[in-house]
């Protein structure tokens, strides 16, 4: 049986309604398989970047704590140098003080001449030499004079030797320190300084640690004491 015109438009409508409805479908399907790979790349790219954002933000984060660090060691070591140059200016201001004193001393004759017998003696005891040059004050030769004659019968009788003793003519010790002697063996190669503020020099060196603890509390950190 042959078929109409009617019937073959109707099958044609029905396969182009087929193949359309086949198109539909694929698209829809290659829509939503472009859909899925867009949101996967979309989170791959995303995840990517916020993990780039939390390392840059950790790096900054460390570098800022480093720089407090450094910042607050830097601070620290200030605040210690301060306190550090405040506590040398404080024993400098201490030894000045008893430099300034230790200058009364030669003002006093009695006082001093008693000071300087025990000078030229120790001096004595130190050289052991023959022949001994005294430097001193000009303004304190008869004094250191008098030292030395009282001290030179000492000495002979301690040490059982001979000793000749001169104060030197032309060479005297500045005028403005606090007083003393120095002596010096016959080549003057060996010296023994007895002035008054070498002595407090020696003293201060021997007992800093008591006078900076006796100043300012023991170290903590000082695991000895001598």
């Amino acid at each position: 049986m042959a078929l109409t015109d009617a019937d073959v438009q109707k099958q044609i409508k029905h396969m182009m309604a087929f193949i359309e409805q086949e198109a539909k479908e694929k698209v829809e399907e290659i829509d939503a398989k472009a859909e899925e790979e867009f949101n996967i790349e979309k989170g791959r790219l995303v995840q990517t970047q916020r993990v780039k954002i939390m390392e840059y933000y950790e790096k900054k984060e460390k570098q800022i704590e480093q720089h407090k660090k450094i910042q607050m060691s830097n601070l620290m070591n200030q605040a210690r140098l301060k306190v550090l140059k405040a506590r040398d200016d404080m024993i400098v201001d201490l030894l000045n003080e008893a430099r300034q004193r230790l200058a009364q001393i030669s003002k006093d004759p009695a006082q001093y001449s008693s000071l300087l017998e025990g000078l030229v003696l120790q001096g004595f005891y130190q050289l052991l030499e023959p022949k001994v040059t005294v430097r001193c004050r000009q303004q304190d030769v008869e004094m250191v004079q008098a030292a030395v004659n009282k001290n030179i019968p000492i000495y002979k009788e301690a040490v059982k030797s001979n000793i000749v003793v001169k104060i030197d003519p032309e060479r005297f010790l500045p005028s403005d320190i606090c007083g003393g002697v120095e002596l010096y063996n016959d080549n003057g190669k060996i010296k023994v300084s007895n002035t008054l503020e070498s002595r407090i020099e020696l003293l201060a060196q021997q007992m800093m640690p008591k006078i900076r603890v006796n100043l300012f509390g023991a170290n903590p950190n000082r695991r000895f004491t001598d």
